[in-house]
């Protein structure tokens, strides 16, 4: 079995967010379009530049993976999860914290936590929720 990667759907601006993701994350990223893909010719018109595939593979082997929708399609945004990252100190957490909150919103501002030194929650102008772990501690489940 492989881990589970990350598949978020965008309307649109798939590509802008995927960029912002890399400058801010790092890695390397790989970006399909309707219109450079082997599906070009059976792709609605006016859809070339949206996103059939995006992956961005992240610094320690982990991966994030996008598209936009096709138009007509319901969009209603994500709901309902968020991204973890965990870093090893905290100042990357709060780097990281700050740049993708940037143009978005805190929902739980960087403090401490029983799991680590630093816990917060934002979610970017793209929409995408990220809880952001800095320097972890041990947790124990058996209470």
């Amino acid at each position: 079995m492989s881990d589970p990667i990350a598949y978020l759907t965008f309307d649109g601006d798939c590509a802008e967010a995927m960029r912002f993701y890399q400058r801010t994350l790092g890695g390397k990223l790989d970006v399909m379009t309707n219109g450079n893909s082997p599906l070009a010719g059976n792709m609605p018109p006016g859809t070339a530049d949206r996103v059939l595939h995006a992956c961005l593979t992240l610094p320690g082997g982990g991966m994030l993976m996008a598209s936009d929708a096709m138009p007509g399609m319901p969009y209603e945004g994500r709901k309902g999860f968020g991204l973890a990252l965990t870093y090893p100190t905290v100042a990357e957490a709060t780097k990281v914290f700050s740049d993708l909150s940037a143009g978005g919103s805190v929902d739980m501002p960087l403090e401490e936590s029983f799991w680590a030194k630093i816990f917060g929650s934002a979610t970017d102008r793209f929409g995408t929720c990220w809880l952001i772990n800095g320097e972890a501690k041990p947790v124990s489940f058996d209470q």
